[in-house]
C-alpha cells in the first residue's frame, strides 16, 4: 500500500490531532510575521499575513492588528469594516467604538462618525473621550451649538485632569461662532498652563485680533513664531495685521517667510520678482488670507 501511495503521488492521511496542531502553528507563524511586518512599516505584507491568518481562524487580536495595518496603509473603509466586526463581538467596548470614530473622522464621513459616537455615548455618556469625539462629529455636521455642549461636558467629566484638547477645540469653535470673550477664556486657560503650545498661542492671537486688540495679537503671534520659526500660519496672519496697520515692510517680510516655508514663491513665480511685483503679491495675499473679515 505504501508503495502504491508513493507511485501515484497519494498523500498519507494525517491524524486529525496532528493536523490541528499544524494549523495552529501555521496560524501563529502568519500572525507574528504580520506583527513583525507591521512594526517594520511593511503594511501590505502585514495585511496579507493577517488576512491569511483570519482565513484560518477568527481571532480578535489578529483582526485588531489588521485594522491597524489598514489604517497605516490609508485603507480607511476597510479598517472601519474590520473594526465593525470587532464591535459586533464586543458591543460594549467603548475603546473599539472610539477607534471607529477616529477612522470615520479621517474619512470625513461624519454620518458614520455620528452613528458610532451615539453608540458609544449610550454605553458611557460620562466618558470624556466619547464626548470629545462626539463633538468633533457634530462640528463635521455643522452643529456647533451641540458641539460646544459636548466639549463643555468633556471638560467637566475629565475632572482633575484638564482635557486640554477639549478646551482648545471649544475655544476654536467659539471663535468661529464669534463668541470671542468665551473663546479668549479658553485661550488664556491654555496659554497659562501650556505656555509652549503653539496651538494655544495661535488661538489667543486670533481671539485678540477678533477683539480688535492688535498689540496683543502681534505680540502673541510673535511668541508663536519664536516657539516655532516654521509656523507659517502665524507669519501669514501676522502679515495680515501688519498690512492693515500700514506696516507694509513688516507684512512683506512675513509673507516672504511664508513663501520660503511653503517651498518657494507663489504659483507662477520663478523666484525673481521685482520689489513692485512682490508688494502686489503681498497685497493680493492679504485679501485672500485675511481670516478676520
Amino acid at each position: 500500500m505504501n508503495f502504491l501511495k508513493k507511485l501515484f503521488g497519494a498523500t498519507p492521511e494525517v491524524p486529525e490531532e496532528e493536523q490541528r496542531a499544524q494549523e495552529a502553528r501555521d496560524f501563529d507563524v502568519l500572525k507574528y510575521d504580520g506583527v513583525a511586518a507591521l512594526r517594520q512599516n511593511a503594511y501590505d505584507y502585514a495585511i496579507k499575513c493577517f488576512d491569511y491568518a483570519l482565513d484560518m481562524r477568527d481571532d480578535a487580536e489578529t483582526r485588531d492588528y489588521l485594522a491597524q495595518a489598514l489604517i497605516h496603509a490609508n485603507r480607511m473603509p476597510e479598517a472601519f469594516a474590520q473594526l465593525e466586526r470587532l464591535a459586533e463581538t464586543e458591543p460594549d467596548n467603548v475603546r473599539i467604538l472610539l477607534r471607529m470614530s477616529d477612522v470615520a473622522y479621517m474619512m470625513e464621513d461624519y454620518d458614520a462618525m455620528t452613528d458610532v459616537c451615539e453608540r458609544a455615548n449610550a454605553i458611557d455618556s460620562e466618558n470624556a473621550l466619547v464626548n470629545y469625539s462626539y463633538a468633533k462629529a457634530r462640528i463635521g455636521k455643522a452643529d456647533v451649538v451641540n458641539a460646544i455642549a459636548l466639549l463643555s461636558k468633556a471638560v467637566v467629566v475629565a475632572k482633575d485632569t484638564p482635557f486640554y484638547d477639549a478646551y482648545l477645540l471649544r475655544g476654536q469653535t467659539l471663535l468661529r461662532m464669534n463668541e470671542v470673550a468665551a473663546a479668549m477664556r479658553d485661550a488664556d486657560f491654555l496659554v497659562e498652563r501650556l505656555p509652549d503650545s503653539e496651538d494655544a498661542l495661535l488661538l489667543k492671537a486670533r481671539c485678540a485680533e477678533a477683539d480688535g486688540d492688535h498689540d496683543t495679537a502681534l505680540q502673541t503671534y510673535g511668541a508663536a513664531i519664536e516657539l516655532n520659526p516654521f509656523q507659517a500660519d502665524a507669519f501669514r496672519e501676522r502679515a495680515v495685521i501688519r498690512m492693515a496697520l500700514g506696516d507694509e515692510q513688516g507684512a512683506a517680510e512675513d509673507f516672504k517667510a511664508v513663501d520660503e516655508l511653503m517651498g518657494g514663491m507663489a504659483e507662477g513665480s520663478d523666484g525673481q520678482d521685482s520689489e513692485e511685483d512682490f508688494v502686489r503679491r503681498v497685497e493680493q495675499s492679504y485679501k485672500n488670507a485675511n481670516p478676520f473679515g
